[in-house]
């Protein structure tokens, strides 16, 4: 069995502070927007507890069981709308930046679906995501969610 590090115990005052900014940015969009892109960053890390946890909270939310699970293949799903596509888009781009600089086409549909600010702040939480998805990962992380749990 791997030894799980607690960050939250090991580091209480950054994590803190990870935590806080965490929910700054995730307040700073549309919830469901938000939601698609964690889990679009997590299935692309192969995060299993990120995956769990914000599949959980999208549902809560009232995303639908369709959406969720086509997000393993939004290319080819018609169930997203231009903004969310321009979103999960930058998130593929961001998230899969060692496999090349592919985000020029990216960009561009961001650009036409999100303000300058809505720029700064979705590039934020792709990066915060990343960031949880490397926490939970190195360390071993699993979180059950009571909806999870009762579902």
């Amino acid at each position: 069995m791997t030894n799980v590090t607690d960050p939250f115990a090991a580091a209480p005052q950054l994590m803190k502070q990870w935590m806080a900014t965490s929910l700054a940015v995730q307040d700073s969009l549309e919830k469901s927007l938000i939601e698609l892109v964690k889990i679009r960053a997590s299935i692309l890390n192969g995060c299993a507890n990120c995956i769990n946890m914000h599949t959980t909270e999208a549902r809560a939310g009232g995303e639908s069981e369709q959406r969720i699970y086509l997000l393993a293949a939004w290319h080819e799903a018609p169930v997203y709308t231009p903004r969310e596509r321009a979103a999960l888009a930058w998130t593929d781009a961001l998230t899969r930046l060692s496999q090349g600089h592919t985000q020029k086409e990216a960009k561009d549909a961001l650009e036409a679906h999100f303000t300058l600010e809505e720029q700064v702040k979705l590039t934020l939480m792709i990066n915060i995501i990343n960031g949880w998805n490397r926490i939970a990962v190195g360390f071993d992380l699993w979180y059950e969610m009571p909806a999870a749990k009762a579902a």
